[in-house]
């Protein structure tokens, strides 16, 4: 692991120890559960890249871990996973979000709401781009749709069946807890992806997000602090 790379790990892993505690409120069923993990392993098979060949030549498939970027940058099927899966994890925070303006009780919880729908709905805006410019999809190689419910965090269908449902004091309490699961999921995608990744600027924005995220946890321990 570079020092480079250590160093972004080191700054997750401090946020989150000094953050400490634990959400614990609005999350008791095992319909409210966040499902199996969805987690990267190292002999995954690197994403395949068409390559262009030299003009008149045909156009050759590479594993895209062998593969630098125009701006030199490399990444790794590792990479390509954390992407992929954020993308997901990211849409569902901000469904979660955009239900609290019309359902949520308390001020504090729509304000929270907004903060995390602003700042999410741009972050999928770069890590799709990041695709684009690799030539890959959000699917992956295999065409397949990936299930909220195997990523780290994400709430089940029925979590959020009920949270739709809810009103009140009722949606806040659910809305706290399935958000602080949710981001302690991701913080765990970000430290994963810091281990093993090897794209520099998935370092940098793994690291941003696992930072947000733990603060948005401490302004969610907060209302049940009051």
């Amino acid at each position: 692991m570079t020092v480079r790379r250590w160093t972004y790990l080191v700054i997750v892993v401090l946020a989150v120890a000094v953050a400490g505690g634990g959400i614990a409120w609005g999350v008791t069923s095992s319909d409210q559960q966040p499902q199996a993990r969805s987690t990267p392993e190292s002999t995954h098979t690197p994403v395949p890249v068409i390559v262009p060949g030299r003009p008149g030549g045909s156009a050759s498939v590479v594993p895209g871990d062998q593969v630098a970027v125009p701006d030199g940058s490399r990444y790794s099927s590792l990479d390509a996973w954390f992407v992929r899966m954020m993308i997901e994890h990211h849409q569902q925070a901000v469904e979660m979000a955009a239900l609290a303006p019309s359902r949520a009780r308390g001020p504090q919880v729509r304000a929270i709401a907004e903060r995390i729908r602003v700042a999410q709905g741009p972050e999928i805006a770069v890590l799709r781009a990041w695709l684009t410019a690799r030539g890959l999809g959000e699917s992956g190689d295999s065409g397949a749709e990936h299930d909220h419910g195997t990523m780290r965090g994400t709430a089940s269908p029925q979590a959020i069946r009920a949270l739709t449902n809810a009103t009140g004091e009722a949606f806040d309490r659910m809305f706290v807890g399935l958000m602080s699961v949710h981001h302690r999921g991701a913080i765990d995608m970000c430290i994963d992806v810091l281990k093993v990744g090897v794209d520099e600027r998935i370092q940098e924005l793994a690291t941003n997000i696992a930072a947000e995220q733990q603060a948005e946890i401490a302004r969610l321990q907060d209302l049940l602090d009051r």
